[in-house]
């Protein structure tokens, strides 16, 4: 019988550094996968426009600024909010849109509403 117990006791103890080695792996698993990839800067532009559009019904048109911030991403986002005849006539607003370091939208808001054939009036400094 004692020869009984020193098998089991050598298999556990041959187990031991197997079910360290399987944890470690296990560890490894689990903080590659809880570590997520960051966005592309494309996908984000993609998402926030897509995540947008489906927020307010509206298509987006383009994005005419877009960063990096220590939150995640800023970006302005023209869209079309009311289509005209000519199309010059249409309506056309600036969204700033704020998503997380993952490329979810947390937030956005209108900051600039204006017909489509229509420049800035923006002054140059020497004039």
């Amino acid at each position: 019988m004692s020869n009984t117990r020193n098998p089991s006791e050598s298999h556990n103890s041959q187990s031991s550094p197997r079910t360290t080695n399987k944890d470690t792996a296990d560890k490894d698993t689990t903080e590659h996968t809880t570590r997520r990839r960051r966005p592309r800067p494309m996908e984000v532009l993609r998402d926030a426009c897509a995540q947008l559009g489906e927020l307010t019904g509206m298509s987006a048109e383009n994005v005419s600024s877009f960063e990096q911030t220590e939150d995640g991403w800023s970006l302005e986002v023209e869209v079309l909010e009311l289509s005209r005849v000519p199309d010059t006539m249409s309506l056309m607003a600036t969204y700033q849109v704020e998503l997380d370091p993952d490329g979810e939208l947390t937030g956005y808001r209108r900051v600039r509403r204006y017909e489509r054939g229509r420049a800035d009036s923006h002054r140059s400094g020497g004039r």
